[in-house]
């Protein structure tokens, strides 16, 4: 398994990102019901996503705020195979039809978790009928419902939409961050590698976490 699914971060403590890391945790003991997530490619966007997704649901929370990854639910949110957790790409999904079946379904109660999340990817991808209809949605969703939206576009994304999320803005990494990132790995995999070395990886990663990893 390549590097950057293997060590895709599963704690809050894991992002490397610490604008992301420090935010999250003020705020996740009294979570919002929408958020949007806005940056580039490769930052850690999808695997934020999922962390919340354990955050909210594990009933074994360590420290009141980071999932335990052991309950089932963790597991089951880790293995991408809760059906609480739904995850849409807008790119290939991007119709009214989609989220008004999303609407529809959306009402009934969760299956198994404390709350159902929805993550929908490249939401700016989504038609304009279908960004009226999830407006709908996010003006009165359900108590057992989040949202959580991501996009590299969001200058696409209506500001009736914007306005009604918790917006995190992911930066690009900086050259301590990917350097962070990089040696978690290390330290697992017990390469010997020299910080010179990293350094130069973290100079061509292009700013990203995926690629840095990739390199």
């Amino acid at each position: 398994m390549v590097f950057y699914r293997k060590y895709r971060p599963q704690t809050i403590d894991d992002l490397d990102n610490a604008g992301v890391r420090e935010t999250l945790l003020s705020i996740l003991a009294n979570p919002p019901h929408a958020f949007l997530f806005t940056g580039p490619k490769g930052l850690g966007k999808t695997s934020t996503a999922r962390i919340i997704a354990k955050v909210i649901n594990c009933q074994n929370k360590k420290n009141g705020v980071e999932p335990c990854n052991m309950c089932d639910t963790c597991v089951s949110i880790t293995n991408g195979t809760n059906m609480d957790v739904i995850e849409i790409d807008a790119a290939s999904n991007r119709g009214i039809d989609e989220i008004r079946d999303l609407k529809e379904k959306i009402r009934l109660a969760p299956i198994s978790a404390i709350k159902k999340v929805y993550i929908i990817d490249e939401v700016h991808m989504l038609t304009t009928e279908a960004f009226n209809a999830l407006l709908k949605t996010l003006e009165e969703p359900p108590e057992h419902a989040l949202f959580i939206l991501a996009t590299t576009e969001s200058h696409k994304v209506p500001a009736t939409i914007l306005s009604r999320c918790f917006h995190l803005s992911f930066s690009p990494a900086t050259e301590e961050e990917l350097l962070r990132a990089f040696k978690r790995i290390v330290k697992a995999e017990k390469i010997e590698i020299d910080e010179e070395a990293l350094a130069l990886i973290a100079n061509a990663s292009d700013r990203g976490f995926r690629d840095g990893v990739k390199l």
